[in-house]
């Protein structure tokens, strides 16, 4: 019999799992070979505007094979609803059997990515930060900030959205924080002013320009995440000394890197896999005064990760409890 895992159950459990270590193997299995993930599913509706992602995969020789749901509609907060949807199903890779339902709201994807967020910056970021940047303020804005804080000891953080209403609720969300919270009235001030920047937005026009870019800076892109959107000016993914993806078969048809190959500005062969990067099979940063740039568009063996782990982490709770 499978086992439902609900939101309440996740919640109370994420915290208590060490998800980094997991994110990064994963990456580094997925780069090594070791991962079978397919194409991205895709369901794109422009009335009202939303997208949904079906991912699934496994990792040779594993235990486990995902298959993960997960949508965003971005008018959904105008109605009181959150804009990430979804679930996560985990079957047995042995026998094919259902073994749990996470019923995760789209809240597992959020985290995963935030994760990878991390992952990214401690492996690319400049050694020294003066001032993390934000570049948008909903779900995926906020729980990458939560897990940069695990990776750097800076504190001090810039914040752009397009949607003034936003500004009051990111900042109360870290109300009892140590972290000191300054709002920017344009991109190009962030870009001007941090060293180690996260673009969190569904845009569809860039935002971050080369020209206001610091030399030093690493850039995590997570919004660009279908062929249409994009964050990143093309220039500079060009201007960048190092370019890393997720994953370099997605790249061919979503993200900043697939939209800087298609205008011409670099070449399939400038980019990297941050598995393979993780791994020390390809050089990520090598110097502090260098640009890197990771563009992340998200791929199932993150989604392996956190499903698996929640899983176990529910299982050993369940046997503890008295019968």
């Amino acid at each position: 019999m499978s086992t439902t895992v609900t939101l309440d159950q996740i919640r109370t459990i994420l915290p208590h799992i060490d998800l980094l270590p997991l994110i990064e193997q994963g990456f580094v299995e997925y780069s090594s070979g070791q991962a079978v993930v397919p194409p991205v599913g895709e369901l794109l509706f422009e009335d009202p505007p939303g997208d949904v992602h079906i991912k699934y995969g496994f990792i040779k020789g594993g235990d486990y094979y995902v298959i993960k749901v997960a949508s965003g509609f971005y008018r959904n907060p105008s109605i009181g609803l959150a804009s990430s949807q979804g679930l996560m199903l985990l079957f047995s890779q042995k026998t094919g059997v259902l073994v749990a339902i996470l019923l995760d709201e789209g809240f597992l994807t959020d985290i995963r990515t935030a994760a990878a967020g991390a992952v990214a910056a401690r492996h690319l970021a400049p050694k020294s930060v003066d001032r993390i940047g934000i570049i948008g303020a909903g779900t995926q804005a906020r729980v990458q900030l939560e897990h940069l804080c695990a990776v750097t000891a800076c504190r001090n953080v810039m914040v752009w959205t397009p949607k003034s209403d936003e500004f009051d609720p990111y900042r109360a969300s870290f109300v009892g924080s140590n972290l000191q919270i300054e709002f920017a009235d344009t991109p190009s001030e962030v870009a001007s002013r941090c060293h180690l920047i996260v673009t969190t937005t569904p845009s569809t026009q860039p935002l971050l320009r080369a020209a206001d870019v610091q030399p030093g800076t690493h850039i995590t892109a997570v919004g660009s995440d279908t062929a249409e959107k994009i964050e990143l000016e093309p220039e500079l993914v060009a201007r960048a000394d190092v370019v890393v993806v997720d994953s370099l078969p997605q790249s061919e048809s979503r993200g900043e890197v697939f939209r800087a190959v298609s205008d011409g500005a670099i070449s399939r062969d400038d980019v990297s896999e941050l598995g393979s990067v993780i791994a020390r099979n390809a050089v990520g940063r090598t110097a502090n005064n260098q640009i890197t740039v990771c563009d992340l568009t998200g791929v199932a063996v993150q989604d392996l990760q956190i499903a698996r782990a929640v899983y176990e982490a529910v299982a050993v709770e369940t046997n503890r409890r008295p019968r």
